[in-house]
């Protein structure tokens, strides 16, 4: 994480997604802008977390590992969507540290606009316009995780895959129709998916004899975007 002083940028985002109309004060000043590089998380499962972070630019995956070692994905975060409303409510400490109950991972170079939980429990814990909107942001991730977990058991692996394909696209910097996918992170992807490593690849196979994608040795490049979201559907949005 590389903390960015620019007044400007800050305010910029501010602006855009008017973060001070959720608070009862302006707060502006405890607001900081954090920068994660592509495929750093923002919070671990069980460690300490000490920010409390709205995201403004970027994306990023959030997945639940299980007391077997299994990984498995819940759905992406975009902007304006906040990390750390959970651990705000339940006031979730462990030797006075708080907890995050999932894993938080940027798709591409993400930015945040971060507020140390010190701060967040000084001034905005009982700031009710701001439980209000945190409220709605937990009603919304029920809502959110429901739908991923009857997703994740009834929908076909081809139609999960494309979605996770189609997320991996959000990084405006890059070449959109191109999507690096190292062949060792396979893996890891199947485990995400809920899927096995051979069923991953035989997807991907399919959709190659499909011709809406193509697989090359470190990445897969899309050659038929209309079909890759109509598999995809709401898939993890």
């Amino acid at each position: 994480m590389i903390k960015i002083k620019n007044e400007k940028e800050l305010n910029y985002y501010i602006e855009k997604y008017k973060l001070n109309n959720i608070f009862e004060k302006d707060i502006k000043k405890y607001m900081e802008l954090h920068f994660f590089k592509k495929g750093e998380h923002i919070y671990r499962c069980d460690e300490n977390i000490n920010y409390f972070y709205f995201l403004v630019k970027g994306r990023a995956k959030v997945y639940t590992i299980s007391k077997n070692g299994k990984a498995l994905l819940l759905r992406f975060y975009k902007p304006c969507e906040i990390i750390g409303d959970i651990e705000i409510i339940q006031e979730i400490e462990k030797e006075r540290n708080k907890f995050y109950s999932c894993n938080v991972e940027s798709l591409d170079n993400t930015i945040w606009i971060g507020i140390s939980f010190d701060n967040m429990k000084k001034h905005v814990k009982d700031d009710i316009k701001f439980l209000k909107y945190i409220s709605k942001s937990l009603a919304y991730k029920l809502c959110q995780l429901g739908n991923s977990s009857v997703l994740n058991l009834l929908y076909p692996l081809e139609n999960r895959l494309a979605s996770y394909i189609l997320a991996l696209t959000y990084d405006t910097n890059s070449n959109k129709d191109i999507i690096e996918i190292e062949m060792c992170k396979l893996k890891d992807i199947a485990e995400l998916l809920g899927s096995s490593y051979r069923h991953l690849l035989r997807t991907i196979n399919a959709l190659s004899d499909k011709k809406i994608i193509e697989r090359k040795r470190n990445y897969i490049k899309i050659l038929d975007g209309k079909k890759l979201e109509d598999l995809a559907g709401d898939i993890y949005k």
